[in-house]
């Protein structure tokens, strides 16, 4: 299947940018881990992705952020729970 340039360069920006993984993207996508890989070593050959070292941190802060945020959703969750439960013993 043919890929326009656009598509491919989105699905690689989710790895490069977004910190997802190859095969994450691919799965989402519909495409394969390989190709998804190669496009983005092209567009990063290319210049139209950052290089590997500029992106690393970049992807580290997002994986950072996303653990972050499943933690505090999982904090909510405990405090409705909790919040609900308290509600029922004051009646």
């Amino acid at each position: 299947m043919r890929y326009s340039k656009d598509f491919k360069l989105s699905a690689a920006k989710l790895v490069v940018e977004q910190g997802y993984s190859f095969s994450e993207v691919a799965q989402q996508l519909g495409c394969s881990g390989w190709s998804v890989r190669d496009w983005v070593r092209k567009y990063r050959a290319s210049g139209e992705l950052s290089p590997r070292e500029e992106s690393t941190s970049a992807a580290s802060d997002y994986a950072k952020l996303r653990d972050e945020n499943a933690r505090l959703r999982m904090e909510n969750e405990i405090l409705k729970k909790a919040a609900a439960y308290f509600a029922k013993e004051s009646l």
